[in-house]
This record gives C-alpha cells, structure tokens and sequence, in this order.
C-alpha cells in the first residue's frame, strides 16, 4: 500500500514539475516573440497564474475574457469587459496579489465604450 502511495506521488510530482517547465518555456517564448525580457520569468509565471486564477475566482469579472501577461512585475490585462465596474474589480484583483508591481490597463476596453 505504501508503495502504490509513493509511487502516485511521485508521479503528481513529475507532472507537476513538466507542468511548470511547460509555462515557463511558453511565457519566455512569448515573451522574446514581444521583445520583452523579462529579469524574473520564474516569479512573472507565478504571479500571472494568480492573477487569471484570482480574476476566474472574482464576483461579477469575466475572467476568461481577460488576458493576463507579466514582466518584472508589472501586470498587463487586455481583453474586453462589459463594464467599467467590471474593468475596475479586474484591476483591483490583479494589485491584491504579491509581487505585483503595477497593473497596466490600457489595453482592457469595456464594451460599447466610445473611444
């Protein structure tokens, strides 16, 4: 019995770690797609799963309609949302979570807003 536990462990423990590898690689490839380096692609990975996770998780925020990028800490969301309410809790979500440095939302439009 504790062989088979140890064994299911371990196994969660390497799709984990493959998971983990996988996002990294993901993000620094966009992330120089952009021209953008980032200093700390570890802590950026860590702080934008918060992020989306924090904004899916937020009352009344389409989280799936966010998008959510981080470099060095700033957090940048773009996306539509279907009010400036909405806009705002968005933001407020991203600035309660640690390492965040600053929240750029100039690329988040609410719907049927003139520009």
């Amino acid at each position: 019995m504790e062989t088979r536990k140890m064994k299911q462990l371990l196994f969660a423990g390497m799709i984990a770690v493959g998971c983990a590898g996988t996002a990294l690689t993901v993000q620094a490839a966009g992330q120089a797609m952009q021209g953008h380096e980032s200093e700390q692609p570890g802590t950026d990975t860590w702080i934008t799963t918060k992020v989306k996770a924090e904004l899916l998780t937020t009352k009344d925020v389409s989280g799936m309609e966010i998008k959510v990028e981080t470099v060095n800490g700033v957090v940048t969301l773009s996306g539509t949302v279907a009010s400036k309410v909405e806009a705002d809790r968005a933001i407020a979500a991203a600035k309660g979570i640690k390492g965040v440095t600053r929240v750029d939302s100039s690329a988040l439009m609410v719907a049927g807003a003139h520009h």
